[in-house]
């Protein structure tokens, strides 16, 4: 019993993990109010829809999380996913072998995200005005690989491909599920167990300290970027593989997703906080939210409010938390 305790407590001694404890008991508060609105929230087909849709938020979110705990953002996420769906299917369409064509668009979304990480880390461009522009070169990619044009359909040919990265299931659950467990497991591993991790959260906590310390933070910045880039590309071919085409719309909005998931699940829009682990119960509410809220009838206009509205509390409360600053109520002289 004693064992077990102390097993609790340095599970909750660990950093950012009382605001994952937080939001997954509001999480179970959603999922039991949805259910009590409408008991097929719980059937089996909405589950299984349900986990298919927190899957690529959840994705997007672990490569946002990177990028916020050093300090920074990331906003052509969405972009970058868009690039990765048109540029790939594009390419299936004309002739190249999915997997080729697959491994060619990780390489353009790579490059975006080290350029990301240049700009930010050895230029020092404000991240929000970096990336704000690299969002608008990726989408312009994506308009432009197809004369402007979505794809036609990516063929048979790229059956086997759709049927790994989003047709097929194992155990019951659909395969892009499973890739999101799998990501997950890497980079959650390599964030908090390898020297790398352990440089991201450094820069994000004091970049000044950091590089005093001996911390690369070019390096370390450009890593967090990739992963961003990364993540996105994934959700990318997935996307593909879901629509059987290339839409130059794909990503659009995902960039609030990620920064949703991120920032619900406890990582701090100020750096140098947040575990990845909070990411999949913010990534977990977001997918609630919009599925419960769909059930229970509410318009999308009301499900958009009440989101954002989320979000804005989030963040206010991550830096009431961190800066210890509190409203300040004047009193009126006697």
């Amino acid at each position: 019993m004693h064992k077990n305790k102390n097993i609790i407590k340095r599970i909750m001694a660990t950093r950012g993990m009382g605001q994952v404890v937080t939001v997954t008991i509001g999480l179970i508060v959603m999922c039991l109010i949805f259910a009590v609105l409408n008991p097929s929230f719980y059937s089996t087909k909405n589950v299984s829809n349900l986990l298919r849709q927190i899957a690529p938020i959840l994705l997007v979110g672990i490569g946002q999380s990177y990028v916020m705990i050093t300090g920074n953002i990331d906003l052509s996420i969405g972009s970058v996913l868009g690039m990765s769906c048109m540029m790939s299917a594009t390419l299936m369409t004309r002739g190249v072998p999915p997997w080729v064509a697959a491994f060619i668009t990780l390489i353009a979304c790579l490059v975006t995200g080290l350029l990301n990480g240049l700009l930010v880390a050895k230029f020092q461009l404000p991240a929000f005005i970096a990336t704000l522009g690299t969002m608008q070169v990726a989408r312009g990619v994506a308009q432009i690989v197809n004369g402007n044009y979505n794809t036609d359909a990516i063929g048979d040919a790229a059956q086997g491909f759709r049927d790994i990265l989003y047709y097929g299931a194992f155990l019951g659950i659909n395969n892009a599920v499973w890739i999101a467990v799998g990501i997950f497991l890497v980079f959650n591993f390599i964030l908090s167990k390898t020297r790398t991790g352990r440089h991201i959260y450094a820069v994000g906590s004091n970049i000044d300290a950091s590089r005093l310390s001996g911390v690369n933070v070019v390096s370390t910045t450009v890593k967090a970027y990739m992963v961003s880039a990364f993540c996105a590309f994934v959700v990318g071919i997935i996307t593909c593989a879901a629509a059987g085409m290339g839409s130059m719309d794909a990503g659009t909005g995902y960039e609030m997703y990620a920064v949703a998931a991120s920032v619900i699940g406890g990582v701090s829009t100020l750096g140098g906080q947040g575990i990845l682990a909070g990411t999949i119960v913010g990534a977990a509410i977001w997918g609630v939210l919009q599925n419960g809220l769909q059930f229970a009838g509410a318009p999308v206009a009301m499900r958009n409010i009440v989101i954002g509205v989320i979000v804005v509390v989030s963040v206010l409360l991550d830096v009431i938390i961190r800066t210890g600053k509190k409203p300040k109520l004047t009193k009126k002289a006697d």
